[in-house]
């Protein structure tokens, strides 16, 4: 295992450690309003199986950011703090997810089967969970303020931590509706596809929240709240997030399944993802009738076709080259950032807190 790999693993471990704390004080403001004990371990089970299976890369990402700007490790009850700001982007993904799956109709979500369709809930007398996840994910996003005003009242920036949450997921759901209404899975119409509407999706679904928000909210924790610097970490990370997306996207089209952990589907899902709007930018008449002919449907052979062309477009050389335009543009914007404290802060903006980003995303292979 890589330095890397070992430190990740590490930071992983003891962020999931700080997890059955915190999941105990959520369902504990279900047992103090005296709700019946099947209802307590219907959120304990909704809890538990949807927020933390993933790579949790957002939320240690919080921790990381914190102990950068202070420079030394976080320790006790002071990492727990932290780790429940990291916890609560945690709970916002799982929000976004089993809402997701409910309107995408997915089937599986990190290897096992969507919430909404686990049908042996163990929890009487309820089999099937069904419409039930509408209520889980509204109550997944509301844990995010129970714990914000449990822990974070008497803290400088508590209206901060409210407001950038309650920000970031109103523009991650203007995300979703640009995406929903430009490429439903039951009805393809490439003509609404360009990469303008892409970069919206991708900025707005995902970036916002899975790399400004971090770092937002270890800068206000730490004490920096200068407007200026907040604008700098967005010109930073969202083109930063942007380039995040097209590299999914790309590893979807072109990645192998014991790369990526997944067989990509984007093609039949009919998602307006970055190989597409690039291929119906090269497309000559001929291919892009076989776009509109095979992009979206249900079978591995119209998938076949379409990857086939997008070999003939020359599209991974061209990722190729976005991959290295982006890293270079990227990395120039964080060699301008001014590590001077300002606005009354005792800490300054670090570059490292954006490359150490940078460093976990380019070139990955998965």
């Amino acid at each position: 295992m890589s330095d890397d790999k070992a430190i990740f693993a590490a930071n992983k471990k003891r962020f999931l450690g700080a997890w059955p704390r915190i999941a105990d004080e959520l369902t504990g403001y279900l047992k103090d309003a005296k709700m019946p004990d099947n209802a307590v371990q219907w959120f304990t089970k909704s809890l538990d199986y949807n927020t933390p299976g993933g790579k949790l890369n957002r939320g240690i990402s919080v921790v990381d950011t914190v102990e950068i700007l202070l420079g030394k490790q976080l320790e006790g009850e002071e990492y727990y703090k932290v780790a429940i700001l990291g916890w609560c982007i945690e709970l916002l993904q799982a929000f976004f997810l089993v809402s997701d799956d409910i309107m995408d109709q997915s089937v599986t979500r990190r290897g096992q089967p969507c919430w909404y369709r686990v049908t042996e809930s163990g929890i009487p007398p309820i089999s099937n969970v069904g419409n039930i996840a509408i209520n889980d994910a509204f109550m997944l996003e509301a844990s995010i303020y129970q714990l914000l005003r449990r822990h974070f009242k008497s803290h400088p920036c508590y209206v901060q931590f409210f407001e950038t949450f309650q920000d970031v997921t109103f523009k991650t759901e203007m995300g979703q509706l640009i995406d929903l209404i430009t490429a439903p899975e039951d009805k393809v119409d490439l003509s609404q596809f360009n990469l303008q509407r892409h970069s919206l999706i991708v900025i707005y679904k995902t970036a916002y929240y899975s790399f400004y928000l971090p770092v937002a909210l270890g800068m206000y924790y730490v004490g920096i709240t200068s407007p200026a610097l907040h604008e700098q970490a967005q010109s930073i990370l969202i083109p930063m997030g942007e380039y995040f997306q097209i590299q999914d996207d790309y590893l979807d089209a072109f990645g192998t399944p014991e790369q990526i952990g997944k067989i990509g589907t984007d093609i039949i899902d009919n998602k307006c993802a970055w190989p597409i709007n690039i291929a119906l930018q090269k497309a000559a008449p001929e291919q892009r009738r076989l776009l509109d002919e095979n992009y979206g449907v249900k079978n591995s052979d119209a998938e076949a076709r379409v990857k086939k062309l997008y070999h003939e477009l020359e599209i991974p050389a061209i990722y190729q080259k976005y991959e290295q335009e982006s890293h270079v543009r990227v990395s120039k914007l964080i060699e301008q950032v001014d590590e001077t404290p300002i606005d009354g802060a005792s800490v300054g903006m670090k570059r490292e807190v954006y490359a150490a980003f940078l460093r976990k995303i380019y070139a990955r292979a998965k």
